[in-house]
């Protein structure tokens, strides 16, 4: 009866329930058979409890059951899932007789943390043993190629298949599809796509994911309109194309649609919702995404509660962004950094200073962007002796290293302190200064009219290319407008002219009544006169 309640479980929505009912069992005097192991593990696995999973390892050993090839193979996937792949290994090695599930969960196992040098290893090995591979073994093996990019490897996975006439079913198809499409290869991808006599969705979503990753935005959009039958990860891939080619508004339409049909988001498309919110500064929208939510209980993972901060500080009310950052149960580094960023963006340097602080007490190691936003505070705080506190312990006492962002923090806050020289000799950096510690530098030298330095500035930016500098050399024509340096002016825009570089066009976004409403100057697209 209890193996029967303990198989159930396992296979069932609920499978931790089968680990409790394993300790109940334990603890009720009876003993477990081979019948037990085999599904209490399966349990582990999918709970990733590899500490539950050790202790029964513990008892198997202890009761005699090591030799069991099902209880040897449900404790090699276990180890596999879990990731720990060296006790894994350890444990492939030692078994006396290795079945094909054996194999696949040794595949799977490398597969899993990315070792694609051993995961063909152990295939040519398992071929030099006389064991025949399945379609398992395929998937295995595509889907580390696809996740590393390794096409060779993945050709020869295809030609392998080709040439000795695998019989092959429609995971292994998708999988072949998706390896060519992460690995760039979309003319084999579609090639292989429209071949397949049959398709799923998970065929579909393969190929709109190929051209959305590769930003071909029309024939992503084409291959999903053309899907008869779409699931979340569906809409989620065109989505997630949208938000990274900056076309926010197309994700709220997405998301509307998804509604419409009543297609159930995931924690993925709602973060997807509320970064976009964060981009355009739809407070509304964000509000919307953030009812929906508390409206359906759906318990927000740290992920989904960070991309709500973020959305409440970047479209304005820090406060609210605060009050549920103080509202989590649970933190990662991610939560401080946003709530520290943005304290720094609405210029709340102390509070910003201050929740540093509070992270340190807590135990939570900072990262290089946590550095970032404490300079960023620091900056904007003008608080010099701070900044350069931090600057200089970041790596000597935190261990994190100094990368070109926190140079042009520092660069920034040293010149707005009016210290010119030594924001020059910042710009002396381990690595090549980018147009952001550049522009740090001129901000510095037009609030303090420095014109010849910004002259040097200009020396140092023909050496860049012309679209890093394009904002830059306006920069430095308006430097030269003001100090009524009209020569220097006529230069700057020649050189502009000559080297092709034009003014990326401003821009002023409104929010009415929850639309968002784009204007350029002499705008005429939205029918309104002054």
């Amino acid at each position: 009866m209890w193996n029967s309640l303990i198989r159930g479980y396992s296979n069932s929505s609920n499978p931790r329930e089968s680990i409790f009912l394993y300790s109940r069992m334990m603890g009720a005097g009876f003993t477990p058979n081979k019948f037990t192991f085999p599904f209490v593990l399966k349990a582990c696995s999918l709970e990733s409890a590899f500490m539950e999973a050790i202790g029964i390892h513990v008892h198997v050993v202890k009761l005699g059951f090591g030799s069991q090839v099902f209880v040897q193979n449900a404790l090699l996937h276990v180890y596999a899932v879990c990731g720990l792949i060296q006790s894994a290994r350890q444990l492939f090695d030692d078994l006396s007789e290795r079945s094909l599930v054996s194999w696949n969960s040794m595949i799977g196992g490398y597969s899993q943390v990315g070792c694609c040098k051993e995961a063909f290893s152990l295939f040519r090995a398992m071929r030099d043993s006389g064991m025949e591979l399945d379609n398992f073994t395929l998937v295995n093996l595509l889907s580390i190629c696809s996740e590393t990019g390794n096409s060779d490897m993945g050709r020869f996975l295809h030609l392998y298949i080709e040439i000795n006439e695998v019989e092959t079913d429609l995971f292994v198809k998708n999988a072949l599809v998706d390896m060519y499409a992460k690995c760039g290869d979309l003319v084999s991808a579609q090639t292989l796509f429209d071949r397949m006599p049959e398709k799923n969705v998970v065929s579909w979503t393969s190929m709109v994911g190929a051209y959305a990753q590769h930003g071909f935005l029309d024939l992503a959009r084409c291959e999903f309109d053309k899907m008869s039958e779409k699931n979340v990860v569906s809409w989620n891939a065109m989505i997630s194309c949208y938000l990274q080619h900056g076309l926010f508004q197309k994700v709220f339409d997405l998301f509307a649609e998804m509604e419409a049909l009543a297609v159930q988001p995931n924690e993925a498309t709602l973060v997807s919702v509320l970064t976009a919110c964060s981009q355009l500064g739809d407070l509304m929208t964000g509000k919307k995404t953030h009812m929906y939510i508390r409206n359906n209980n759906i318990q927000p993972s740290v992920t989904l509660c960070n991309s709500l901060i973020d959305m409440h500080a970047k479209c304005g009310p820090i406060d609210v962004a605060l009050h549920l950052f103080r509202q989590m149960s649970e933190r990662n580094v991610v939560s401080w950094n946003v709530m520290i960023g943005d304290l720094a963006m609405h210029g709340r340097a102390l509070n910003a200073i201050d929740l540093f602080t509070r992270m340190q007490n807590d135990g939570v190691p900072p990262d290089g962007i946590t550095f970032v936003g404490v300079l960023c505070a620091c900056s904007h705080g003008g608080f010099l002796d701070t900044g350069r506190h931090y600057f200089d312990t970041m790596s000597l006492v935190y261990g994190v290293p100094r990368e070109i962002e926190h140079y042009a923090c520092m660069v920034d806050l040293v010149g707005r302190g009016g210290c010119l020289q030594e924001a020059v000799e910042l710009g002396d950096m381990p690595m090549k200064p980018d147009v952001v510690v550049w522009g740090a530098l001129l901000g510095a030298f037009r609030i303090h009219g420095n014109m010849e330095i910004g002259k040097q500035v200009l020396k140092q930016l023909l050496e860049l290319e012309p679209l890093d500098g394009g904002g830059l050399y306006v920069l430095i024509s308006n430097m030269f407008c003001e100090a009524n340096r009209w020569d220097d002016v006529k230069r700057v825009r020649k050189l502009m002219k000559d080297k092709g570089i034009r003014k990326g066009r401003a821009l002023s976004l409104i929010e009415i009544d929850g639309d968002v409403h784009e204007f350029v100057v002499e705008d005429k697209r939205h029918g309104i006169s002054s």
